[in-house]
């Protein structure tokens, strides 16, 4: 597959990943309960890829799961928060704003793994290309937030 296919699926998942604040919002007005359509959400999900891994993979890899690292836990922690901090920060900030700072904190991160190689990523130095992106994403989070 070429890079421009991954780049659109990326793109899809973006817009994908832009509804999902305010519909689990709109689930926890229903249900009063922040945490609660969090739970709920995140339940979703885990047994759709329960589904999807018990289909492609039928629990070959489960073995593998006593080398894990301490710090693979990180990912679901992050998971997590992401959804329920965008449950409740997103009705309050607009989604436009939300995205933007989610996507600001993403890119700061990304250049911190990126230089350091966390989490088992390659090392890539960071450059003035880079840190001019994170001036230009930042400045973009001051413009919408003055909206």
């Amino acid at each position: 597959m070429s890079n421009t296919v991954y780049v659109v699926v990326a793109l899809v998942v973006g817009v994908l990943i832009s509804f999902q604040p305010p519909i689990n919002a709109s689930m926890a007005r229903m249900l009063e309960s922040p945490l609660l359509a969090a739970t709920i959400s995140l339940f979703i999900s885990c047994i759709l890829m329960l589904m999807l891994w018990l289909y492609n993979d039928n629990g070959k890899s489960l073995n593998q799961l006593a080398v894990l690292p301490w710090w693979i836990i990180i990912g679901g922690v992050a998971g997590a928060v992401f959804v329920t901090s965008s449950i409740i920060i997103a009705p309050i900030l607009g989604m436009a704003a939300f995205i933007v700072c989610i996507i600001a904190g993403q890119l700061f991160g990304s250049i911190f793994i990126d230089q350091f190689g966390l989490f088992g990523m390659e090392i890539k130095a960071v450059s003035l290309q880079k840190v001019f992106g994170l001036i230009l994403i930042f400045t973009g989070v001051i413009l919408v937030r003055l909206d």
